[in-house]
């Protein structure tokens, strides 16, 4: 069940030019986890990933290296 008093939604920015397939591949990779309630690359940008998560259960940094985790080059851009 999800709390909106326990979901917050930062913006990740992946360095690496990404095709669809692959972005949808992470995408799905972090949406997959429990206490990731959503994770989405922005339309017609390829960069910027949005990512909704329970902040009880995850820090920004956790998030951060779960996306590193996919062989990537990523940074926080924050919170939204």
């Amino acid at each position: 069940m999800r709390h909106q008093s326990q979901s917050v939604e930062i913006i990740v920015h992946i360095d690496e030019n990404l095709g669809d397939l692959r972005r949808n591949e992470i995408a799905s990779s972090l949406a997959a986890n429990d206490g990731i309630y959503n994770a989405r690359f922005t339309p017609n940008r390829d960069h910027p990933m949005l990512v909704e998560y329970n902040r009880i259960k995850y820090k920004a940094q956790d998030i951060l290296r779960k996306v590193m985790s996919h062989r990537l080059h990523a940074e926080l851009i924050g919170p939204i």
